[in-house]
């Protein structure tokens, strides 16, 4: 038999390998949905926190047809991104602030983006419907999909785990108008595991399966715009851009690989940097050693911001010279930031005479409040 006696779902597959992805799999979009409803149960108890996107396209992120009333089938697509090293161990070098490992290489939106719009195309072809490639850009919940497909199951983290690569898939998904024959779904695996609840350091699972994003610290570093809540400072430790924590504990990533991706392979000189070298950074600077990674499109002031919290958790107080010019920022939540890190780092007296120096003349409320 040849390829092209294959059946077409076969052959699909066939071709998103060859293409570089990791898996392949189908689901029918049925009418059922419950996914809609955990989301409103999400969006009703705040736990979306400053993320209003997610409030303003509730509707269309309810369902995949409200999205793409055409829809009939989604194709699910995973590209591991393992790392080559434990994230965990990245936590004890109090010097360096730790980058999440899926940030600390290319972005992978414009890895995968490609790839999915070459196998739609494909698709399209063999099928004659119309197609929509989706990368995390737009409302679509991918995670229930892909548990549909049988990519894997939501585990108690609320990611995406899989048999075969643990918690380490970037997701992309095709919808198309054409009905394909559907993969078996893929049932909880998690069993009474809770490793992933119990490792979060602000405690941000209400229950299994729930997240509350305002307490994550890849939220809190990542999308939140303002002074991170000080309850939260200490427990994020120098994590400055996302944290793994709750990844990188799961037992199934034992089966898990390294990324065999070219494109997505992780550049070591961002995983752990120098805290003073990163504080550092001005405008320019942040974006010529960021380009391509999902870091950049946080911007310098927040990125800044987690780095001075970073140094207040370090207990190095020669790290202080590094928050001392900070303090003069042109971003209020740079300066706020590095007035809290100096706070954990030197001792009241010298707080003082920074206080008398720079207090004064501050005009933002939420850094004379940092200096209160």
């Amino acid at each position: 038999m040849g390829k092209s006696d294959l059946p077409l779902e076969e052959r699909l597959k066939a071709q998103a390998i060859g293409l570089g992805f990791d898996r392949a799999a189908i689901a029918l979009i049925g009418d059922d949905w419950p996914a809609g409803d955990r989301l409103r149960e999400f969006l009703d108890h705040g736990r979306h926190g400053e993320m209003d996107w997610m409030e303003a396209h509730a509707e269309r992120r309810a369902h995949p047809r409200n999205l793409w009333a055409q829809a009939r089938t989604a194709i699910m697509l995973g590209m591991n991104y393992g790392p080559d090293y434990d994230p965990l161990t990245l936590l004890e070098m109090t010097d360096h602030g730790v980058v999440s490992a899926y940030a600390a290489r290319r972005d992978y939106h414009e890895v995968i983006k490609g790839k999915l719009k070459e196998l739609g195309q494909w698709l399209a072809r063999e099928t004659g419907g119309d197609v929509k490639v989706f990368v995390d850009t737009a409302p679509l919940m991918e995670k229930p999909l892909a548990q549909r497909a049988g990519l894997g199951w939501q585990g108690k983290h609320t990611n995406l785990v899989s048999r075969e690569f643990g918690s380490w898939l970037f997701l992309g998904a095709i919808l198309t108008s054409a009905e394909l024959a559907p993969d078996a779904p893929e049932t909880d695996h998690c069993g009474q595991c809770r490793a992933c609840l119990d490792i979060c350091p602000t405690n941000a699972f209400p229950a299994p399966y729930q997240l509350d994003a305002r307490r994550c610290i890849a939220y809190l570093t990542i999308e939140l715009e303002g002074p991170i809540p000080k309850a939260f400072r200490p427990a994020m430790g120098n994590r400055v851009f996302g944290c793994d924590d709750c990844l990188a504990v799961c037992p199934w990533n034992k089966f898990a690989s390294v990324a065999r991706e070219q494109r997505l392979a992780l550049r070591g000189d961002l995983s752990a940097q120098s805290l003073a070298l990163l504080a550092g950074l001005d405008d320019a600077a942040f974006r010529a050693r960021f380009a391509g990674t999902p870091v950049k499109r946080t911007g310098r002031n927040r990125f800044v911001r987690n780095v001075a919290i970073a140094i207040g958790n370090s207990e190095d107080k020669g790290l202080a010279d590094a928050l001392l010019p900070l303090l003069s920022d042109e971003s209020p939540v740079v300066r706020g930031a590095a007035v809290w890190g100096l706070r954990c780092l030197l001792d009241p007296v010298d707080i003082a005479g920074l206080k008398e120096t720079y207090a004064a003349g501050e005009a933002d409320p939420s850094v004379r409040e940092e200096w209160v």
